[in-house]
């Protein structure tokens, strides 16, 4: 019995009492419903596509014809993993961080991941150079290490039917963070509500913030679907995380067609290119922003994300699933 993706997503559990009889590739990740972070959505699309190439696909358990088994960072239960471990199949962890720098305090799961890594993984996925060079930094040395970039899923982030943009109207500027840890932005965007011309522009917030805010609109987290709509209604993506490894939030909204003003840290400039402008200091940003608006049309033509196509042939070719 094969389950679609949707199923996976909501019954989960299910997976872990063995429904299916035989898979090509395992996916050992704790799936959760939406509306979630960036790992969630990419391991959903990947999905879709590894069935796309006609490959059987598992979740949390090893069948008998199972060829290789994928597990993402540290969000899987390592002691199933153990016991269902069979020496002919393939194992390749995808890891992001280093997680203690991003999100700014130490706790310990940096040396987990990387002991898991020694434990289980013959080869290792790391979703941007920024984040495998820190952890090199850091004295971590992983399997067989490559860099695939993430993915948005193309059936819901497109740039088609996206609003027009318009030097005579406000500006629309949008941000978004699924977690409200002050190194996701907060204080750029707190000083950007207390400064911004907002003659000028005008600026959504999408998600959680540990602050609130005067004149930027805030909107509780949403689904992907409407999460993709809000960013073509909007004409620039905005965001200030620290050290963040892949953000999946600014591959999406690069996806939608929107340039971005990033923070120069972590895996942003990789991600972005031509496609925006980068900041040391908030002050910087209004400048950016005239910039930015001022050759619009050149920064998004600029755009250039690998398609979950691309990138999931590259995991697949990892895994040695396709030649």
């Amino acid at each position: 019995m094969r389950l679609g993706v949707r199923n996976m997503i909501s019954d989960n559990a299910a997976f872990a009492k063995g429904l299916f009889i035989s898979a090509d590739l395992s996916i050992f990740h704790e799936f959760e419903p939406p509306p979630t972070g960036g790992g969630h959505q990419f391991l959903r699309a990947f999905w879709k596509q590894t069935e796309a190439h006609g490959l059987r696909v598992e979740n949390n358990t090893i069948s008998r014809t199972t060829r290789a088994c994928l597990f993402n960072s540290f969000n899987f239960r390592a002691n199933r993993l153990q016991r269902l471990k069979r020496n002919a199949v393939l194992y390749v962890h995808r890891v992001d961080g280093p997680i203690d720098i991003y999100r700014g305090y130490e706790d310990g799961v940096d040396e987990n991941i990387h002991a898991v890594n020694l434990r289980f993984a013959d080869k290792t996925i790391f979703q941007s150079q920024y984040s495998l060079n820190k952890h090199l930094e850091l004295d971590m040395k992983f399997r067989e290490p490559v860099v695939v970039l993430n993915a948005a899923d193309p059936d819901i982030f497109y740039s088609r039917g996206r609003i027009s943009f318009s030097r005579d109207r406000k500006i629309r500027l949008i941000a978004s963070s699924w977690s409200d840890n002050v190194n996701k932005g907060a204080l750029v965007y707190q000083w950007l509500d207390d400064h911004l011309d907002w003659d000028r522009y005008k600026m959504t917030f999408v998600g959680r913030s540990p602050v609130t805010f005067k004149n930027i609109r805030m909107i509780p987290a949403v689904d992907s679907m409407r999460m993709a709509e809000l960013f073509r209604e909007h004409d620039l993506y905005l965001t200030a995380s620290k050290n963040d490894p892949c953000s999946n939030s600014l591959i999406e909204a690069l996806t939608c067609g929107l340039p971005a003003i990033y923070l120069q840290s972590g895996g942003h400039p990789e991600i972005v290119k031509q496609a925006g402008a980068g900041f040391e200091s908030a002050e910087e940003i209004p400048e950016l922003l005239n910039d930015v608006a001022g050759r619009y049309e050149a920064f998004q033509s600029h755009i250039s994300i690998p398609s979950i196509k691309e990138v999931s042939e590259q995991y697949l070719k990892v895994l040695e699933l396709i030649p």
